[in-house]
């Protein structure tokens, strides 16, 4: 009976404020409306809009269910004056058109949310050009922080980043060696192993399909991979052949078929990304060559794509939650504590799945 009179007290005071609103001939709610209808300070509000473990659970769910009723959105600009921060933070992809980036992106928005931070995203295409106007025009919409993907790029950029004080984090590689921290996996050494399995199958005629490796650090590193394990097997790695094609299904497999239709094939094709070896399987399946029957197909990230493809691929397991979720903390501790950042490597994981067998005989 006592609950059932608070909740009715709540509920009448919420309509005392929206008819004191109608009255007011005002439509747009304010924090002291707010207030009004929970029965409590202005203060009390804020604290349960901005730092609700401050506030008392019944407090502040009788505030919540005001704010609900009464249409209230919080004044944005007045707690980036009060904070001076806008409590946004940008990332800036090489593309939205396929799922690489899609998990980790998923799990950094999520840990920003519940630091208190909305996300901005946009992609630059693999093109350094609109990537460096991409920064621009975070930094210009008051991004208190960048996520920005791999080391490629101009030095000049980073000065302008320090001269504007906006913190900015590398993710999807991890080097000890770069000046700026990262949150990610050594691409080289987890390219390497997965070659080594390759190598172990007795595939000797192995090409690779990688994207353009102009300005991508990534792609770099996993063609060396990729040589350090042939060196190692007594390869000569100078004469790896690679063949290079853009980030999508169909340009993988006129790569593959052009490598296929030789008269001496490849017997295993490492791609640089499951896009690309999704792209190879596909076509492989259109020219009727039997996979891992006829040639081997490996790919890396292990992305959904990669366990539901037919047959599934050999792949590279990166941690992308894991990678996302610590990125955005430690992103958000650089700009909250003004501290340069820490690196962060994360382990992967060699994925033997079905696409990968001993080489036909010859």
């Amino acid at each position: 009976m006592l609950k059932v009179g608070y909740d009715r007290c709540e509920t009448r005071l919420a309509s005392q404020t929206t008819r004191h609103l109608l009255a007011t001939g005002r439509s747009i709610p304010t924090l002291e409306d707010v207030a009004r209808g929970a029965g409590v300070s202005t203060a009390t509000v804020s604290r349960s809009l901005n730092s609700p473990e401050r506030v008392g659970e019944k407090t502040r769910d009788r505030v919540l269910k005001v704010v609900e009723q009464l249409g209230y959105t919080p004044n944005f600009a007045a707690r980036v004056m009060a904070a001076k921060r806008s409590f946004t933070v940008g990332a800036i992809i090489p593309t939205m058109e396929n799922a690489i980036f899609a998990r980790g992106i998923q799990a950094f928005q999520e840990e920003l949310y519940r630091r208190g931070y909305i996300l901005l995203v946009s992609s630059f295409l693999y093109d350094p050009t609109i990537e460096k106007d991409q920064i621009r025009n975070m930094v210009a919409r008051g991004a208190d922080g960048l996520l920005l993907i791999g080391h490629d790029r101009d030095p000049d950029i980073y000065t302008y980043l320090e001269k504007q004080n906006v913190p900015s984090l590398v993710a999807w590689t991890y080097d000890e060696s770069a000046a700026r921290p990262s949150v990610g996996f050594e691409n080289r050494s987890s390219m390497e192993k997965l070659a080594q399995e390759v190598l172990k199958y007795g595939h000797k005629k192995i090409v690779a399909i990688m994207g353009s490796s102009k300005t991508n650090d990534r792609v770099r590193q996993r063609i060396e991979g990729i040589k350090d394990a042939l060196a190692q097997h007594g390869s000569n790695s100078e004469y790896l052949e690679v063949v290079e094609s853009t980030h999508d299904v169909e340009s993988a497999g006129d790569a593959f078929e052009a490598l296929m239709r030789r008269k001496s094939p490849p017997t295993a094709i490492i791609c640089g990304n499951d896009v690309l070896a999704v792209g190879a399987v596909q076509r492989a399946r259109k020219l009727g060559i039997n996979i891992p029957e006829n040639v081997s197909i490996t790919g890396f990230d292990d992305i959904e794509l990669a366990r539901i493809v037919n047959p599934p691929l050999t792949t590279v397991h990166v941690p992308h939650r894991e990678m996302g979720r610590r990125a955005a903390c430690e992103l958000v501790d650089m700009i909250e504590k003004q501290v340069p950042g820490n690196s962060i490597e994360l382990e992967t994981t060699i994925m033997l799945r079905e696409s990968l067998r001993s080489p036909p005989p010859s």
